[in-house]
């Protein structure tokens, strides 16, 4: 992985940032720019058959860019030698600065691993309240989906913000 990295580091850095953006930037626009316009739709049955088609295609979209974040992640982790740039063989830290990015490398880590285990959760979800709805049972269908814009999403949205800016800190490092 560290050839690899080393010939197409530009590449590998850019489907990272690139799929970033695609996810958190899509949650931020479903959450505050389209489910507030679908709360106007007077009718309950078409505002909740809007809301899981929107939500479903753009979890079919971001399923890609997920993986494509956790695999460019790993390329960079390993391509970059974070480890070994901090610590020893022995397990010594080499240098204050080098600790600190690998200290930083792990925590986008766990914060990629806890978003992609939310989106899951927010999948099936979805999955079950479409089911619902298409067996007609409206009201459990809504019940279902209404934990996505009211907290699995905003989560989402604030752990992506934090993972992007843990990002930019790791290139001023």
């Amino acid at each position: 992985m560290v050839d690899l990295f080393g010939t197409y580091a530009h590449e590998i850095v850019f489907l990272h940032v690139f799929s970033a953006f695609v996810w958190v930037g899509g949650m931020i626009a479903i959450r505050l720019a389209v489910h507030p316009n679908l709360q106007l739709i007077e009718d309950p049955k078409v505002r909740l058959g809007r809301t899981l088609a929107i939500t479903g295609r753009f979890f079919n979209i971001v399923k890609p860019f997920i993986l494509l974040i956790i695999l460019t992640a790993v390329i960079m982790a390993v391509g970059l030698g974070f480890r070994a740039a901090a610590v020893s063989a022995s397990g010594n830290i080499l240098s204050e600065t080098a600790y600190a990015t690998y200290q930083i490398v792990h925590v986008k880590e766990v914060i990629w691993v806890v978003m992609t285990l939310n989106f899951t959760w927010m999948y099936v979800k979805r999955r079950k309240a479409q089911k619902l709805f298409d067996a007609g049972e409206l009201p459990a269908a809504k019940e279902t989906v209404a934990i996505i814009p009211k907290l699995l999403l905003p989560i989402n949205i604030v752990l992506g913000i934090a993972a992007i800016w843990l990002g930019i800190t790791l290139r001023g490092l």
